[in-house]
C-alpha cells in the first residue's frame, strides 16, 4: 500500500486490513473500560490489535471502523471521524443508527446504513481492502455484506457467543422470552451461522472457545478455525518488583497511578496491609461478581487472611445505570452488607485504564495478594493474561480461555466459579504457600512474554491469512463471492435504462441492429461506466429478458418498479435498500384498506412482492384521487405509481425507481449529475426528473410530454435503443 494526497492505494508495499467493532465506547486513549456491558475487553484489545498489526513490516494500512457518536453523555472524542492510533494505524468512525450512544442489541436495523457508510468512506479514500475482518456479530455481519460487494476475503471473530450466552442465562433462571427481548438472541444466532458459513476463517483466541463454543452451531463443521492467542502490552504490564526496585525509575505518572489506587482503596479497609484479592471486570450477570462476594463472605479464614477489592467499571450513580449493570452492583452491595464485609472489601468507583489498571495488578502483587477471574463464560480472559504479566498469581474460571492461558502460563489455578468453597480454597492456597506463590508469579512473566507479546499475536494472524493473499491461493481458499462492489467503488458514470419500449420492443426486429451496437459500446466503456436496469419486471422476469436479447449483464438491477435492488451476475440483494424502504411499511393494512375499492383487481401472485403490491386499474371517474384518499385515511405511508393506463403499483413510501437510482448514487458516491437514465413510460417519470441526466426515448408514452422543457431531460428522436444511444452521445456519456 501507498499513500497519495492523504489517500491510500494498493500496491505490493504491504497489506491494507479493515477491521471492525460496531458497539461500545472506542478511543485511542484512556479507554472507558467497564463504564457499560459494552465497553469491555474487546475495545481494548480491538484499539491495541490494530495499532501494533499496523506497527508490523508486512501492514501498509489498519483501519478500525466503529460507531461515529454525537451524544453529551459521552466524550467528543467518539465524534471524531479520524483518529490515529500510529503512523499506519487509524480510528474511522461512521454515522449510522443516529447520533445518540446505545447498546449493541439496538443496533441491529442500523448495520446496513453502517455498511453503505464504509462503501463512500473507501470510494471517497480510494482504498480497497485487501481482506476484512469483523469482531463480534454485529460486526461480523457487517463484514460479511462488504466482503461480499468487494470480493475480498472474510475474517470473523466471536469474542462471545450467543448461543454460550443463551445457555448460561437460562441456568441462571431467565426465561427464553426474557434473554430474547433483552439480547436479541434469536437474531443474533441466525446472523453468527450466517456469518461463519461465508468466513474464509474464524480465528478464536483459544481451542476451548472452538470445542466448546462455535461446535455449538450447525455451521461449525464448513467452517476453517484458527487459533490466534491474544495479545497484550508487555511494556505496560510490568512485573510488579520493578515498581519496589530503587534501580527502576518509573514514570510520574505511574507514580502517581499506584498512589490514587492504592488511597483509593485504602479508605475501604480497616487493615488495608493484609494480602489483596483483586477482581475487574464490567458489571454484567455472565461475570458471577455476586459469586466471588458470596465465595469470601462465607469464608471468615479467608476474610481473615486478605481484603477483596473489587472494580465493576466506572460509576457515578448506579440508579442511573442500564438494567444490567444497576441489578449486577445492586446484588454486589447487598451481600456485602448481608456479610458485614465493611472494613474487608473495597468497591471504588471509578479509574483510569490506561495507567490505574496496570498499577492495580501491581500493587496487588506487592502485597503478595490473587487475581481472581470468578466469570461464568469467559472466551477471551485477557485479565488472566495482564496479571499474569504483571507477576500477580491467578484464580480463573475453568470455562474457555483461561484453560489455555493457564496452560501455557502455568501462573495460577482454575476452578469451579459456580462452586464457592472451591473459589475460596485456591485462594487460600496460594495466600498460605509463599512458594506457590512465587511459582505462580515468575511463570506469569516468562510465560506472557514467550506467548501473549502483541509482536506474536501479529506474527501469528498474518500467517493465518497468508494463504488467503496469495493471488494463485487455489479455490476454495477464498470462498466465491462476487466483486461488482470493487468495480462501482471506481467507476465515473452511470447508465440506468428501463428494458421494455426503452432497450427493447418485441414486435420490431430492427431495433435489434441498434441494441447489438449499444451493447457493444456499452462493454468498451465499462471500465469507467457502469450499466444497469430500472424494470418494473420481477427479477425473474428481468432475468428471463437479458436472455433473450443481446444485453450486456447489467452491474445493477432495480427491479419490481424499483422496490428491489440487486448486483452482479450473481443477482446479489441489496439488504441496505430492504432495511432503508422497510420503514413504516405496511402491506397487510394496504390491502385491507384497498380491498374496498371494486375498481381494483389485485394483479396475480407472481406479480406481487414484499415491497410492491400490484392491481389492475382505469384512472378514470378519479379512481387515482380516491385511492390516494383512501389510503391518506388509513394514515399509511405509501407510494403509488401508475403506468400504462392500467398497472397501479403501491410501494413503500422510500421506493420507486428514481429513489432506488437516488439512494444507489448515495451508497456508491456516484455523483447525480454522472447519472443517465432512460425510459418511456409513467413508472420511469420519477427517476427522470431532479438532477439525473434524463432520456426519454422517441416512442414515449402520452403521460411523458410533461416533462418537455425540464431540466436535465433530453426527448430523443430515436426510437427504442437508437433513442437511448443518442441520448448518451447528447450527454458526452460516450
Amino acid at each position: 500500500m501507498t499513500k497519495t494526497d492523504g489517500k491510500i492505494e494498493s500496491s505490493d508495499d504491504g497489506l491494507c486490513i479493515q477491521l471492525f467493532s460496531l458497539h461500545g465506547l472506542i478511543r485511542s486513549h484512556d479507554l472507558e473500560l467497564g463504564r457499560d456491558a459494552d465497553t469491555g475487553g474487546q475495545t481494548k484489545y480491538m484499539v491495541e490489535f490494530a495499532r501494533a498489526l499496523g506497527k508490523h513490516p508486512k501492514v501498509a494500512q489498519v483501519d478500525l471502523f466503529t460507531r461515529c457518536i454525537e451524544d453529551p453523555k459521552v466524550a467528543e472524542d467518539y465524534a471524531q471521524g479520524l483518529e490515529p492510533l500510529s503512523d499506519n494505524a487509524r480510528i474511522v468512525r461512521i454515522r449510522a443508527g443516529g447520533k445518540k450512544y446505545i447498546r449493541k442489541e439496538l443496533l441491529w436495523p442500523h448495520l446496513d446504513e453502517f455498511v453503505d457508510g464504509v462503501l463512500r468512506f473507501n470510494r471517497k479514500e480510494g482504498i480497497t481492502p485487501d481482506l476484512v475482518h469483523g469482531h463480534y456479530a454485529d460486526a461480523g455481519y457487517v463484514a460479511m455484506e462488504l466482503a461480499g460487494y468487494l470480493g475480498v476475503p472474510l475474517i470473523f471473530t466471536g469474542h462471545s457467543l450467543g448461543r454460550n450466552k443463551l445457555q448460561v442465562l437460562t441456568r441462571a433462571g431467565l426465561s427464553k422470552k426474557e434473554i430474547d427481548k433483552q439480547y436479541h438472541i434469536d437474531h443474533r444466532i441466525s446472523v453468527e451461522e450466517e456469518v461463519m458459513r461465508k468466513s474464509d476463517i474464524v480465528i478464536a483466541s483459544t481451542h476451548h472457545e472452538v470445542e466448546r463454543g462455535y461446535e455449538l452451531y450447525d455451521a461449525h463443521k464448513s467452517t476453517t478455525f484458527k487459533v490466534v492467542p491474544p495479545g497484550i502490552e508487555v511494556d505496560k504490564f510490568y512485573p510488579y518488583y520493578h515498581d519496589l526496585d530503587e534501580a527502576q525509575t518509573p514514570s510520574e505518572e505511574q507514580v502517581w497511578a499506584r498512589v490514587n489506587m492504592r488511597r483509593e482503596i485504602n479508605r475501604f479497609l480497616n487493615r488495608p496491609e493484609k494480602p489483596l484479592i483483586l477482581a475487574i471486570s464490567r458489571p454484567d450477570k455472565r461475570k458471577n461478581i455476586d459469586g466471588l462476594v458470596t465465595a469470601y463472605g462465607e469464608d471468615k479464614e479467608l476474610q481473615s487472611i486478605a481484603n477483596l477489592a473489587i472494580f465493576a467499571g466506572v460509576r457515578k450513580d448506579i440508579q442511573e445505570m442500564d438494567d444490567n449493570e444497576r441489578k449486577v452492583l445492586t446484588e454486589m452491595l447487598l451481600l456485602m452488607d448481608k456479610y458485614d464485609l465493611y472494613g474487608k472489601m473495597a468497591l471504588p468507583k471509578k479509574h483510569k485504564p490506561d495507567t490505574e489498571i496496570p498499577a492495580l495488578y501491581r500493587l496487588a502483587a506487592a502485597t503478595k495478594g490473587v487475581f481472581v477471574n470468578p466469570a461464568l463464560v469467559e472466551n477471551f480472559g485477557i485479565t488472566v493474561i495482564e496479571a499474569s504479566s504483571s507477576g500477580l498469581p491467578v484464580v480463573s474460571t475453568n470455562h474457555g480461555g483461561p484453560q489455555d492461558i493457564l496452560k501455557n502460563c502455568n501462573s495460577g489455578i482454575l476452578v469451579d466459579v459456580q462452586n464457592y468453597k472451591e473459589i475460596s480454597g485456591a485462594l487460600k492456597k496460594i495466600l498460605v504457600d509463599g512458594e506457590l506463590w512465587n511459582c505462580y508469579s515468575e511463570n506469569g512473566i516468562k510465560g506472557v512474554r514467550e506467548h501473549y507479546s502483541w509482536r506474536a499475536h501479529c506474527d501469528t494472524y498474518l500467517d493465518v491469512i497468508s494463504d488467503l493473499m496469495r493471488e494463485d491461493a487455489p479455490q476454495p481458499a477464498v470462498k466465491p463471492r462476487g466483486r461488482v462492489g470493487r468495480y462501482l467503488t471506481t467507476i465515473d458514470k452511470l447508465f440506468m435504462s428501463d428494458i421494455d419500449y426503452t432497450l427493447i420492443n418485441k414486435e420490431d426486429t430492427g431495433v435489434q441492429n441498434t441494441l447489438v451496437q449499444l451493447n457493444k459500446i456499452l462493454k468498451d466503456k465499462h471500465p469507467t461506466l457502469g450499466f444497469g436496469v430500472a424494470s418494473g419486471r420481477s427479477l425473474k422476469l428481468v432475468k428471463e429478458v437479458l436472455d433473450s436479447y443481446d444485453l450486456p449483464q447489467p452491474d445493477i438491477i432495480v427491479s419490481s418498479v424499483g422496490s428491489e435492488i440487486y448486483y452482479g451476475p450473481e443477482f446479489t440483494p441489496d439488504q441496505g435498500y430492504a432495511q432503508h424502504i422497510s420503514y413504516r411499511w405496511k402491506p397487510e393494512k394496504i390491502r385491507e384498506v384497498l380491498a374496498e375499492l371494486d375498481f381494483l383487481e389485485l394483479q396475480e401472485e407472481a406479480n406481487q412482492r414484499r415491497f410492491k403490491i400490484s392491481y389492475y386499474m382505469r384512472n378514470e371517474n378519479g379512481n387515482l384521487e380516491t385511492v390516494h384518499r383512501v389510503l391518506n385515511e388509513a394514515k399509511l405511508r405509501y407510494n403509488l405509481i401508475y403506468s400504462h393506463g392500467q398497472f397501479l403499483d403501491v410501494l413503500p413510501h422510500r421506493a420507486s425507481k428514481g429513489k432506488a437510482i437516488r439512494y444507489l448514487s448515495h451508497k456508491w458516491g456516484i455523483p447525480a449529475q454522472n447519472i443517465a437514465v432512460a425510459g418511456d413510460s409513467g413508472n420511469d417519470e420519477e427517476m427522470l426528473r431532479g438532477n439525473f441526466r434524463g432520456i426519454v426515448v422517441g416512442n414515449h408514452a402520452e403521460e411523458l410530454t410533461r416533462l418537455k422543457g425540464a431540466k436535465h431531460v433530453y426527448f430523443a428522436d430515436g426510437h427504442y435503443a437508437a433513442g437511448v444511444l443518442e441520448g448518451l452521445k447528447h450527454y458526452k456519456f460516450l
